[in-house]
């Protein structure tokens, strides 16, 4: 009977087959290629800068792209110029960015603003650091406030429980007058300060209600989704200092978590 079992299953490849190569237009030139690349990046990026480069992880780095941004600023595509203070000297940018940077120049504070942490009009972790007390980590005083007054552990560890601030989808960054002021991890389970966030007194500072605020208008306009936060620097948040700024924020109490949806 062995001739009556089923044999490997007949090929797939059966049909008419033509060649199409020379149907398809022939693929662009490096040099186009590179020129297209240096063109989206300064849509992308307004103020394109060396650093915003190497973030975008670009094979071969700024210096790729340097001759093809000279280039369109020869063709008036673009300009050269320093145009941000502290981001180095080889800064390209479209026209209308600079236009748009003169606009906006103005002693006014900015409010408050909610971004993903992937938004190219994020700089940190890109085109500038994250600010120093997120690489440091968490200090001992706000360790103790999330712990109801009592240290936890002996040494200093990052901020966020281990989880520094990074440029990953489903994260966001909460700024106060343009200056990084709370990071939301990926999934929204923590929240890490990058600023002081309690005042002398032990209290949590101003900035705290003014941040969550904003967050808690970015979840209602369905900006940003679900939050089911259970630490706050890393230390769980029921039973922290800050556990009732979050409540006053709209967040809904639980036995671990404090929630928040649209």
């Amino acid at each position: 009977f062995a001739s009556r079992r089923r044999g490997p299953a007949a090929p797939q490849t059966q049909g008419r087959w033509s060649l199409v190569a020379p149907l398809i237009a022939h693929s662009p030139g490096h040099g186009a290629r590179t020129r297209a690349l240096a063109e989206l990046l300064l849509e992308r990026h307004g103020v394109l800068t060396r650093e915003a480069v190497l973030a975008e992880g670009i094979p071969g780095g700024f210096s790729s792209l340097y001759s093809e941004l000279t280039n369109l600023e020869t063709l008036g595509t673009a300009r050269r110029g320093y145009f941000v203070e502290g981001l180095g000297g080889a800064q390209f940018a479209l026209g209308a960015a600079v236009e748009r940077l003169r606009a906006l120049r103005s002693d006014e504070p900015a409010g408050a603003l909610v971004l993903a942490a992937t938004d190219p009009a994020n700089p940190y972790g890109a085109t500038l650091p994250w600010p120093k007390r997120a690489e440091e980590g968490t200090s001992d005083t706000a360790r103790a406030a999330a712990n109801g007054g009592e240290p936890s552990g002996n040494g200093s560890r990052s901020t966020g429980g281990g989880r520094r601030p990074a440029r990953v989808p489903g994260a966001y960054l909460v700024t106060l007058d343009a200056e990084p002021a709370l990071y939301v991890e990926k999934g929204g389970k923590g929240l890490v300060a990058l600023r002081e966030p309690l005042d002398a007194a032990g209290a949590p500072a101003p900035w705290i209600a003014e941040a969550l605020e904003a967050l808690s208008d970015a979840v209602a306009r369905g900006r940003v989704g679900r939050l089911a936060v259970e630490r706050f620097d890393g230390e769980p948040i029921v039973g922290s200092a800050f556990e009732e700024a979050l409540i006053d924020a709209g967040f809904r109490q639980g036995p671990r978590k404090l929630t928040l949806s649209a």
